[in-house]
């Protein structure tokens, strides 16, 4: 399999990057629908924002996709006009580099649930890092900081790798990605491990 990025392999990655994209900005309302309900539960849906990432690089399998993809989203997201203004992009990028970090060190090579949610929770601290840097959590007590902290991590797994990784399972399962990559009895295995 060719490891470099071909224009078939950067289109597909940019209109999966412009549905999540979509989904980002309509998950905007609901993350502070949740908000008022206090302890830091929003953050349990907060993975959200991680998932492009996470099924681009399931579907395309090559290096750069997952940062394309989260960068793309964001794009698109913001064009759609978050509500979290340009700085939508930032975290964008930071989500983006934190997962194909991960996938980087695993050398493109595995596709397990385990690897995408730790590609996703790569992602989680990446925008826990990007936060801090904006200055708004070094105020909170610590308790709350570590709800924050855990509840983002646990969204992340849950939603952008365990959830992105059955996403593209039935994906697979449909056949839909045989377009993209024909799909092999190994590919079948490595998502049933």
């Amino acid at each position: 399999m060719s490891r470099g990025l071909k224009l078939t392999d950067v289109l597909v990655t940019i209109v999966i990057s412009i549905v999540f994209g979509i989904v980002y900005k309509l998950w905007g309302p609901l993350y502070y629908l949740v908000k008022p309900f206090g302890i830091q539960l929003d953050q349990l849906i907060y993975g959200m924002w991680f998932i492009a990432a996470i099924v681009a690089f399931l579907i395309i399998r090559k290096p750069g996709v997952a940062l394309l993809a989260e960068i793309a989203a964001s794009s698109g997201e913001f064009l759609l006009g978050s509500e979290f203004g340009l700085e939508v992009l930032l975290y964008g990028v930071v989500q983006g580099l934190f997962a194909e970090i991960v996938f980087m060190a695993a050398r493109y090579k595995r596709f397990d649930v385990a690897i995408v949610s730790f590609a996703a929770l790569s992602s989680g601290v990446g925008s826990l890092i990007f936060d801090y840097y904006k200055g708004y959590i070094g105020d909170l007590a610590v308790w709350n900081l570590s709800l924050m902290v855990g509840f983002r991590l646990i969204g992340s797994i849950l939603i952008a790798g365990v959830g992105g990784y059955y996403l593209v399972k039935a994906l697979e399962a449909t056949g839909v990605t045989n377009l993209v990559r024909p799909t092999t009895k190994q590919d079948y295995d490595a998502l049933d491990q």
